[in-house]
């Protein structure tokens, strides 16, 4: 039996001498769009940073069968995309050249610069987030929304298996979180498995081919948005009542009220 493309296995993340993420198991495929969701204070950002490699964590983390941790640090460039939460640019590069710095860890030095593949890429990402019309713009000049597209776009130019986005809609407005959603799930059927926290249920429920919930640290459930966000695990994790309802045969999951 084949390994699974990705597997965590008992992971456990402590900060401040305080367990924030506690014996996380999961196995996962590739070509999955994966919500990752669960009150304040879960995990999930913990468990995110964790998997990309930049807080230590007890347990093992694979890709394709490698630990990540013992992966050189350029090939694990390669292999993991990472989007933290929030956008500070400082400095005024046209957003073209900062979605291009997707492809240092493919050898480019100068974003103004790419090879024909490296350009290949940029140009198909900025199409994904909707930013070719920003490309020549000062990524300082950009609104809080625009910026985050352009983060994004720069994760998409890697062209990483695994990419790691946490909450990338936070900052967008309906229509872009809507593209960028279907973005994410485009890039995750064209081959690359993309975990994303979020705290919207709805676009979850919506976009996200497999939901993981966290609670306390711990994995409270995981499986399709019908399971996984059912009203049993929205009582006993939100403590909320959603509406629920499906709409083109996809799930619609929206929190209604606080039990």
């Amino acid at each position: 039996m084949s390994a699974p493309f990705f597997e965590l296995g008992d992971v456990t993340v402590s900060l401040g001498g305080r367990r924030v993420v506690e014996g996380v198991s999961l196995e996962l495929p590739r070509q999955a769009l994966v919500g990752i969701v669960g009150p304040n204070g879960a995990g999930k950002t913990s468990l995110l940073r964790a998997i990309a490699g930049l807080i230590p964590h007890a347990g093992h983390i694979r890709l394709d069968g490698a630990e990540l941790a013992a992966l050189a640090p350029g090939v694990r460039a390669r292999r993991v995309a990472y989007l933290p939460q929030g956008h500070s640019m400082h400095w005024p590069l046209p957003a073209r050249e900062v979605a291009a710095l997707g492809r240092y860890p493919h050898g480019a030095r100068d974003p103004a610069r790419l090879d024909a593949a490296g350009e290949a890429a940029v140009q198909k990402a900025m199409r994904l987030t909707d930013t070719l019309e920003l490309a020549d713009r000062p990524v300082t000049e950009l609104s809080g929304g625009e910026r985050a597209r352009v983060a994004l776009a720069r994760v998409f130019a890697v062209e990483a298996p695994l990419v790691l986005a946490d909450e990338p809609t936070a900052a967008l407005d309906p229509r872009h979180q809507i593209e960028l959603m279907a973005a994410l799930r485009s890039t995750a059927e064209a081959g690359a498995l993309v975990l994303a926290v979020t705290h919207d249920l709805a676009l979850a429920a919506r976009f996200c081919h497999h939901i993981v919930v966290l609670a306390g640290g711990r994995l409270a459930a995981s499986g399709p948005a019908a399971e996984a966000l059912s009203a049993a695990v929205l009582a006993a994790v939100f403590g909320v009542r959603a509406f629920a309802s499906v709409e083109d045969g996809l799930p619609v999951v929206v929190p209604w009220a606080v039990l």
